[in-house]
């Protein structure tokens, strides 16, 4: 004859561990959930110190948005997002007006208020149970105050669950400051992926050294109009004063290599190179 209480609480460990393994696979598929259009924040950031670079990555973030299967996308735009490297600003203001309106901050021209605007974004996205992806464009200096300024908040959750950084460029790893990349790393779900600038390595590589031929494929005025203005300002700015020399550019072609984040966050990750971009989102 079974001794009851042993009975009970074989039967109650047993309901433990099930409610336990259910928690444990819940929490697993949180992690590996993927960007969700309903819920989530995209925010993109980008130095734009030295290498002109980002303007092209603007203007293709810009084009990704008017395809009718993006355009519904929650985003915000950061510009001045850079960490210890010297060298000049490059200016994007105008061009983030054309291609951003309103929805960008400017945390080159007051930091503390970028900051806070961001931080109000977010937490927008957070307390209605979304999550936020960044796509660092540039360094992860800013990231870290984002998710300190966020901490304090004492919301309820872990910030390596519900902020995603990603980063494509191990030169701006090199130039965040150590204790800023050291911080995102420990305190949010950092991700490393492979560099846009290279071909078939996981990511879309998107710099090109010949020119290629959008013209034919865009066809929105609006959007010619800001990739003719990211394009004349990175060949105003490209290796002026100092500042980076991309060569890719100045030999006539595109470089919109951190672009790749924003395709690895939306899982666009079938595309090639620069022309499959153009290909893409004028179908």
């Amino acid at each position: 004859m079974s001794n009851p209480v042993y009975t009970l609480l074989i039967v109650l460990a047993s309901v433990l561990a099930s409610v336990l393994a259910c928690n444990s696979t819940h929490s697993s598929a949180e992690q590996e959930k993927g960007f969700d259009w309903e819920h989530d924040l995209l925010l993109a950031q980008y130095d734009f110190k030295t290498d002109v670079d980002d303007l092209h990555s603007v203007a293709a973030l810009a084009t990704l948005l008017t395809n009718t299967d993006f355009s519904n996308i929650k985003y915000h735009t950061v510009a001045g997002t850079y960490g210890i490297q010297d060298g000049l600003y490059v200016p994007p203001n105008e061009l983030m007006q054309l291609a951003f309106g309103n929805n960008w901050s400017d945390a080159h021209q007051d930091k503390t208020k970028a900051l806070q605007r961001v931080k109000t974004i977010a937490l927008e996205t957070l307390k209605n149970n979304g999550a936020i992806w960044i796509a660092d464009g540039g360094q992860s200096d800013f990231s870290a105050d984002l998710v300190r300024e966020i901490q304090q908040e004492k919301l309820a959750f872990k910030t390596t669950e519900r902020i995603h950084i990603i980063q494509h460029s191990d030169w701006n790893e090199k130039v965040t400051s150590p204790a800023a990349l050291a911080f995102v790393k420990a305190n949010a779900d950092y991700q490393k992926i492979p560099d846009g600038n290279a071909l078939a390595n996981g990511t879309p590589g998107f710099r090109s050294e010949q020119a290629v031929a959008m013209e034919k494929l865009i066809t929105d005025q609006r959007i010619r109009s800001i990739w003719r203005l990211a394009i004349n300002t990175a060949n105003q700015y490209n290796g002026e004063e100092g500042r980076y020399l991309n060569e890719a550019i100045k030999s006539g072609g595109l470089d919109f290599s951190d672009f790749s984040e924003v395709c690895w966050i939306l899982d666009v990750l079938q595309l090639e190179n620069a022309t499959h971009f153009f290909e893409f989102v004028s179908e």
